[in-house]
């Protein structure tokens, strides 16, 4: 902020070099004073300046010298030119980012997993051992999620506790097929051990435990317990698998029990 009679002191005393000039911030004057300095003239013309800044307005003098206006019709055009090209960089700079919001494609955001409540519900039939209640929601679940592993291979262990050998291969196989890998379960898992049991489990478990395409899925055989030979084939088969280590005692007699009706 310049003080009025700061610069008519200047004008009085120093006025005949300028210093009043570049202190009102007229540099190009000021060099002129300078330049001229020598000459008695430029003596008066200081004079004059300082009479002329004493008599002068206050209001008239902040107009004239210190409003924001005068500030930059002093600037040179070595000090305005780079804000000027400063301020061009930021007006092109916030137009890209204007242009960039009005045509950004929209993300598509991927919606989440809708709940599936019949693969809950079935896991907890499953476990109060409620096996015809658990195949009947895996079998809704199915319905809204068609590919999903787990409730096949769960649909598998239901069907074999049951004894419905068909379904059981069927939904393993099925599981395979979708990308079940843990094949050392199929071969220890209580609830398939009547799975393990049928003649069919041999080629089942070689094919990579997937049904013959020829084929399609594996039938029960309805006079199991009618047929000698059968009865005597799984039993040996079920005291191998005891043997092996692959059924506990008790579920060997479990399923002994089952074939002895």
């Amino acid at each position: 902020m310049k003080d009025k009679n700061a610069a008519g002191i200047l004008a009085l005393f120093l006025g005949w070099m300028g210093f009043h000039r570049f202190y009102l911030g007229q540099t190009g004057l000021g060099v002129v004073y300078l330049i001229f300095c020598w000459f008695p003239l430029i003596w008066i013309v200081a004079f004059v300046d300082a009479i002329s800044l004493f008599a002068m307005d206050q209001a008239r003098f902040d107009q004239k010298y210190n409003s924001p206006s005068h500030t930059d019709r002093r600037d040179t055009d070595f000090e305005r030119r780079p804000r000027e090209r400063e301020r061009y960089r930021d007006e092109r700079r916030e137009y890209r980012q204007e242009h960039r919001k009005e045509n950004r494609v929209p993300v598509q955001r991927s919606q989440p997993a809708k709940p599936n409540p019949f693969k809950n519900s079935g896991l907890e039939k499953f476990k109060d051992y409620d096996y015809p209640g658990a195949i009947e929601d895996f079998k809704k679940s199915l319905d809204l999620a068609p590919t999903d592993i787990a409730t096949h291979f769960n649909l598998a262990c239901a069907y074999s506790l049951v004894e419905d050998a068909a379904n059981a291969f069927s939904h393993l196989d099925k599981a395979v097929q979708l990308g079940f890998r843990d094949f050392q379960k199929i071969k220890e898992h209580h609830a398939l051990a009547y799975l393990r049991i049928q003649k069919e489990f041999d080629a089942f478990e070689d094919n990579g435990f997937r049904l013959p395409q020829a084929s399609g899925p594996a039938q029960p055989s309805a006079d199991l317990l009618n047929s000698q030979p059968d009865l005597l084939d799984q039993l040996t088969k079920l005291g191998e698998l005891r043997e092996k280590g692959l059924l506990t005692e008790r579920e060997f007699d479990e399923q002994k029990k089952k074939l002895l009706g």
